[in-house]
């Protein structure tokens, strides 16, 4: 599938998306935010489409961002008609409130026309007022029923440019729906763990799900959902990306909990780095290891690492023991070899 000339599915990596937060109305703000987004390394924007108004400042922002832009359509099939006019890349419409098959079916013309995939995207919290009767609460089986509804409806129109999404806040009933899904279907999966929650519990919850989804092959694009700012979805999804070394952006630091062993003072270090490099784009391994015990081994298998002593550490480069640098160096030594590292890799 190709949203806007980006690729998910198939042997495509998986893509990091997050949606803005902004009044959609206001397109400058919305664009900036975008901006922060693309420099956070988000690689496709949702905004939500309430009305008409939105939806026709979506022509114009979709001018002026560099990544594909969807339209989140909700209640109002014809907001959808709107945006697909607006040359958005793609639609995602929530099948328990859009309205009846008809209507759907507006949508769908309106999209293969312009050849604009569509996002199904179920929700354990807005699923059909009759599958919800049928199943007496959000069920893995109630949340594929309502995809396969929708699905059935699209290929019926024989539409095929579908994107599915089967999103709880619950970690065990999304894990389950998707697996329930992938069995019964081939289409590209947005995945997410939705209200996820705050920056640090939504952070750990979306890594929980989204970590046992992606290491099971399940997943093609996606989004952690967070309340806050979008910019730290982006950074999230990337570290589980990074995590399960399945895509590499930035710097990805490696340091010990720290214990009574410790002899300078690692957290401050390891924080102060990690802050400094938030904007890298390139691919950098540092360790920064507070004693001897692991600290050798794990400093010699980073690009840059830092093994801890007295007061002091041993810089190691790619694998070599270079010198001792004083702990109040530590950080500024660590910045400038990245920058040497990064300046040998352009030349």
């Amino acid at each position: 599938m190709n949203i806007g000339g980006v690729k998910v599915g198939g042997d495509a990596p998986v893509t990091v998306q997050s949606m803005t937060n902004t009044d959609t109305r206001d397109i400058a703000a919305t664009v900036a935010q975008i901006n922060s987004l693309v420099e956070a390394g988000c690689e496709i924007a949702r905004v939500a489409v309430p009305d008409m108004d939105s939806a026709n400042a979506v022509g114009e922002i979709k001018k002026a961002i560099s990544i594909p832009l969807v339209a989140d359509i909700h209640f109002d099939w014809r907001l959808a008609i709107a945006c697909l006019d607006g040359g958005v890349d793609c639609l995602r419409i929530n099948p328990g409130n859009i309205g009846d098959a008809d209507r759907i079916r507006q949508v769908v013309k309106g999209a293969a026309a312009r050849g604009v995939p569509i996002r199904i995207g179920v929700n354990a919290g807005s699923l059909e007022k009759d599958i919800l009767a049928r199943y007496g609460h959000p069920t893995p089986e109630a949340l594929v029923e309502s995809a396969m509804r929708h699905i059935s409806i699209l290929e019926e129109m024989d539409f095929r440019e579908i994107k599915v999404s089967l999103k709880a806040s619950s970690v065990p009933l999304t894990v389950k729906s998707y697996r329930l899904l992938a069995e019964q279907v081939d289409y590209p999966f947005h995945i997410g763990i939705t209200e996820a929650g705050t920056l640090f519990s939504g952070t750990i919850k979306s890594a929980a799900g989204l970590g046992i989804l992606l290491s099971e092959g399940i997943g093609d694009t996606m989004r952690v959902s967070l309340t806050g700012d979008p910019v730290d979805e982006v950074r999230a999804g990337w570290e589980i990306l990074k995590a399960l070394e399945m895509r590499k952006r930035g710097a990805t630091i490696i340091s010990c909990p720290t214990c009574g062993r410790l002899k300078f003072n690692s957290i401050s270090i390891a924080k102060e780095i990690e802050e400094s490099l938030a904007h890298l784009k390139d691919s950098v391994k540092i360790a920064i290891m507070g004693c001897v015990v692991n600290g050798p081994g794990e400093a010699m298998e980073a690009d840059i690492g830092i093994a801890g002593g007295d007061g002091a550490g041993m810089l190691y480069i790619k694998g070599v023991q270079v010198r001792k640098v004083k702990e109040q160096e530590i950080v500024k030594t660590v910045l400038e070899e990245v920058d040497k590292l990064l300046a040998e890799r352009k030349s």
